[in-house]
């Protein structure tokens, strides 16, 4: 059982007394919600994802601080890999001409980029391997906007599909649907829980955002996805598939089955 919905039964103070009264009182409740137990094989694979995403956000910091001190001796070039990649080609080119002492740091912001790149694909590829023997993944990674990163993701976090009763739910449980606040009879609806998962949540909304670059109004089968472009800013647009990408792929864990696109 998830922590925080044993927490409420605990009646004062916390210690192993308390905490087992509260534990047998929440698990008689009949709409508790209990964590599936994964295999050693999907923890090590989430181990992978966790590795992977911290190193990722070290290399960003790496390159930003690397851009932000270059720009300090008037060395700027575009965003983006392109724009690192002439980046440190410039710098390569003009470190002789720059103070001995920051030559050398930033030299050393560069060989660790490097050797973070080096270990990201490293991983990458070990991911991409189990999802080529994972029936779950494979089939996950059907569709659009879910690739092998995404479709390991969810088939390590998700041992059991049946856990979740609706697609809904699903959904919820990765902090996509709308969060209440509602009182009196009256009903609001805000933004996004956020609640869940954070990072199959990013992963989704970044293959949500890729789907939405590529669709085009007339479209076969995309003309939900065009409305929502017209009548919503692109950040909700692309929430708003990503909830859709959610409950599909609850359907296809569900009924252990492949995506097949509409026609119209």
């Amino acid at each position: 059982m998830p922590p925080a919905y044993v927490k409420p039964y605990v009646k004062r103070g916390k210690t192993d007394a308390s905490d087992a009264e509260a534990i047998c009182e929440a698990v008689t409740r009949p709409t508790m919600r209990f964590v599936a137990v994964k295999s050693e094989e999907q923890q090590a694979v989430l181990i992978l994802h966790k590795t992977r995403e911290l190193l990722v956000r070290q290399r960003t910091m790496q390159t930003n601080a690397l851009r932000a001190h270059l720009a300090e001796l008037g060395i700027v070039a575009a965003q983006g890999v392109d724009g690192l990649s002439s980046l440190k080609a410039h710098f390569q080119r003009v470190m002789r001409s720059l103070p001995e002492h920051a030559a050398e740091a930033l030299q050393a912001f560069i060989r660790m980029a490097d050797g973070l790149v080096d270990e990201i694909e490293r991983l990458e590829s070990r991911i991409l391997d189990w999802h080529r023997t994972n029936d779950a993944s494979r089939r996950l990674a059907t569709i659009p906007g879910i690739g092998p990163i995404t479709a390991s993701a969810i088939a390590a976090n998700v041992p059991d599909a049946s856990l979740f009763k609706t697609a809904r739910q699903f959904a919820a449980w990765l902090g996509l649907t709308p969060r209440a606040n509602s009182s009196g009879g009256k009903e609001r609806q805000m933004g996004i829980s956020k609640q869940g998962d954070a990072y199959i949540r990013r992963l989704l909304v970044s293959g949500a955002s890729a789907v939405m670059r590529f669709t085009r109004q007339g479209d076969p089968g995309k003309a939900w996805l065009a409305g929502i472009k017209e009548r919503k800013r692109p950040k909700v647009a692309a929430v708003a598939q990503a909830n859709k990408t959610a409950r599909i792929a609850w359907a296809i864990l569900r009924r252990n089955e492949v995506f097949v696109a509409r026609s119209a």
